[in-house]
């Protein structure tokens, strides 16, 4: 005789699925608030700030890895690039060991709006930690790990081992 299914723990319940969904939309607004100000001033958005802060973690990084990382478009990508390095904001090398590469590293300029949006974002990022404890930091950071498609989690863990995306 088949065992009747366990049913499922209250915390994965439609209802508390639905309100994790929600929280995820309104804390993502809150966390992007205050670095969208910032970049409103030089007339930026979102993805010029993903750009920022993938190639200041990834100094050298070519335009491939940051495509592979951001998951845009090469066209997208190159009008973001474009505008970050007309405006001085990042430098454009040619590869070492291929020509056709470009490598990528941020000016002194780039890494100071880059240190402003991320000081915004480590501010609300502390805060709510402080709130929340270390129980629960752990476990927002598992939970966001889970959500990772798998070639997006081995990027991640790459990443914050030190390496490249």
């Amino acid at each position: 005789m088949d065992k009747p299914a366990a049913s499922a723990p209250p915390f994965l319940a439609d209802d508390q699925l639905q309100q994790g969904i929600e929280a995820m939309f309104f804390a993502y607004r809150g966390f992007t608030a205050d670095p969208d100000k910032i970049l409103a001033q030089k007339e930026y958005g979102r993805a010029h700030h993903r750009a920022l802060h993938f190639i200041h973690r990834s100094p050298g990084t070519t335009v491939n890895n940051l495509l592979m990382t951001l998951g845009v478009t090469k066209q997208s990508l190159n009008r973001v690039l474009r505008t970050l390095i007309e405006d001085g904001l990042v430098h454009n090398a040619v590869g070492t060991r291929d020509r056709r590469e470009r490598l990528l590293t941020l000016t002194e300029a780039g890494v100071a709006l880059d240190k402003a949006l991320s000081d915004a974002q480590r501010a609300r990022m502390r805060a709510a930690y402080a709130a929340a404890g270390s129980d629960a930091v752990d476990g927002f950071r598992k939970v966001l790990e889970a959500m990772m498609d798998p070639d997006m989690r081995k990027q991640y863990k790459r990443l914050s081992e030190g390496g490249t995306p």
